[in-house]
C-alpha cells in the first residue's frame, strides 16, 4: 500500500503540492499531457528549482494567455491579490468542465469533490446555498489546473493512502474579492473543521482554501508521519520567501508497514 504523507509545517496550497509531487517523481511530461485532457485553452505549466532557506524545492507555476497575448500568472498563490481574467464560476459551472475532460473517472471525481468542499464551505460562511457561490478566488484556470493537477498527480504516482500533518496558521488580514478578511480566511477555516490545527504567529495566510479543500477531499487522516519504508521525498515551494522558517511543502512517500 503506497502511503503520501503532506509534512505541513509551512501550510499548504495548491502550487505547493503540484510541486512537492513532481519533486517527489511525478513526471512533468505526463503531467502536462494529462491537464491537455481539460476542455481548458491557453495554459501552461512552467517548473523551476528555487531555494528557501538553504533547502531546495520545485516551484510550479500556471501561466495564463490574456486576450492581449500576453501570459502572466494567474492566482494569489499564498501572497498576494488574485489576478483572474476569466468570469468567477460557479460550482456546477466548474464540475462541468472536468467533467466534461477525458481524464480517468477517478481524478474526476476527486477533483469535483475538492471543488465541492470549496463550494460548501463558502456556502456555510456567506450563508447562502453552494449553488449560488461564486468560487471567485478558487475558480480560476490555474486554481482548476492546480487540483486536477494534484489529483492526477496521485493516480499517477498510484497512492492508495494519503495522510497529513496538523496545519498551521498565520495571523493578520488578506485582500480578497469580499474586501479585508481576517487570516485564517473564514472559507479555510470552515474547510479545516475537524483537522488538527495550531497557531504560529506568522503574518500572512500559510494554508490557503484549495490546499485545505484538497486534504479534506483526499486525506485519511492527520498526525504524525505514518510508518512507511520511506522510498520519495520532494518538496514544493511557496511563492513567498519567508523570514521565520523555509516556505516548502514537503511530501513523503513509501510503502505502509503494518
Amino acid at each position: 500500500m503506497a502511503i503520501a504523507y503532506f509534512d505541513c509545517f509551512s501550510g499548504i496550497s495548491g502550487d505547493m503540492i503540484l510541486g512537492a509531487l513532481v519533486d517527489a517523481g511525478l513526471d512533468f511530461d505526463t503531467l502536462n499531457s494529462e491537464l491537455d485532457k481539460l476542455p481548458l485553452d491557453g495554459f501552461r505549466l512552467t517548473r523551476k528549482t528555487v531555494t528557501r532557506q538553504h533547502i531546495a524545492g520545485t516551484k510550479i507555476d500556471v501561466l495564463v494567455r490574456t486576450a492581449e497575448g500576453r501570459e502572466i500568472i494567474e492566482g494569489p498563490g499564498e501572497s498576494g491579490p488574485f489576478h483572474d481574467h476569466g468570469e468567477a464560476r460557479h460550482l456546477d459551472d466548474l464540475t462541468s468542465i472536468i467533467e466534461g475532460s477525458t481524464l480517468d473517472g477517478s481524478v474526476r471525481r476527486r477533483a469535483v469533490e475538492v471543488f465541492d468542499h470549496l463550494a460548501t464551505a463558502e456556502s456555510k460562511v456567506h450563508g447562502i446555498s453552494k449553488q449560488e457561490v461564486h468560487l471567485h478566488e478558487v475558480s480560476g484556470v490555474d486554481a482548476v489546473v492546480d487540483v486536477v493537477g494534484a489529483c492526477i498527480g496521485l493516480a499517477l504516482l498510484d497512492i492508495d493512502r494519503v495522510y497529513a500533518s496538523a496545519l498551521p496558521v498565520g495571523r493578520g488580514f488578506i485582500h480578497c474579492t469580499h474586501g479585508r478578511m481576517p487570516v485564517p480566511a473564514p472559507g479555510a477555516l470552515e474547510l479545516m473543521r475537524d483537522m488538527p490545527v495550531y497557531h504560529t504567529g506568522i503574518e500572512g495566510e500559510l494554508v490557503t482554501p484549495t490546499g485545505a479543500a484538497f486534504l479534506k477531499a483526499t486525506a485519511d487522516g492527520h498526525g504524525v508521519l505514518p510508518r512507511m519504508v520511506l522510498r520519495k521525498i520532494g518538496y514544493g515551494a511557496g511563492t513567498k520567501d519567508l523570514p521565520e522558517h523555509p516556505n516548502l511543502l514537503r511530501v513523503c512517500i513509501g510503502d505502509g508497514v503494518d
